[in-house]
């Protein structure tokens, strides 16, 4: 990929032509290619991982600075891409595994420990969506996709402090549920 002969297509993608996109995509596409094979190991997920590239190409274009080299810039995005692509795998990756744990415990639990389990389950599951949004987004990301708590600040771009209030507050609201929960199965005592 020479830099001068794709300038002016550059200029051309970032006034939104499609056809210097063609024409941008088919003079970096094999140096794109490469580095994504190189940097994945694994040419099942290239495709994938290419397509997100130029994606990315497209829609932040506009924040490409003329004065850098493009093919630096776009070096930088695959690296991304293909950061995101392996981190994404690898949670997949994990909640296969969980599933498959989830499925050898359940066959090895006796039938009324699988029904009770399936119905905490399912009370659990209505407590979490009775909270309100920022409270059940922090609860989801901490429990279910084992974010910690310095982690869920980054992603939803939010102080460390608030994450810790929502995460106090998301726990005290399902521990006050649990309680009430426990206070309507618990049966009533009679004494003749």
């Amino acid at each position: 990929m020479r830099e001068l002969d794709i300038t002016p297509w550059v200029e051309g993608l970032a006034a939104g032509d499609q056809e210097a996109f063609r024409r941008v995509y088919e003079a970096t596409v094999q140096d794109v290619y490469r580095t994504a094979t190189f940097l994945l190991g694994n040419p099942r997920d290239v495709e994938d991982v290419m397509n997100e590239v130029y994606m990315k190409l497209w829609t932040s274009i506009a924040g490409y600075d003329s004065n850098r080299p493009f093919r630096h810039w776009l070096h930088g995005i695959v690296v991304r891409q293909v950061q995101d692509w392996r981190r994404k795998t690898w949670r997949r990756f994990r909640l296969f595994e969980r599933k498959a744990m989830l499925e050898v415990e359940r066959v090895q639990m006796a039938p009324d420990t699988s029904i009770v389990l399936h119905e905490t389950s399912r009370e659990m599951l209505e407590a979490i969506q009775g909270l309100s949004y920022k409270l059940r987004v922090v609860v989801i990301l901490r429990y279910y996709h084992d974010y910690s708590l310095n982690e869920i600040a980054g992603i939803l771009d939010i102080p460390l402090g608030t994450v810790k209030s929502r995460h106090h507050l998301a726990l005290k609201a399902l521990r006050e549920h649990a309680v009430l929960l426990m206070d309507d199965k618990e049966e009533p005592y009679y004494v003749h």
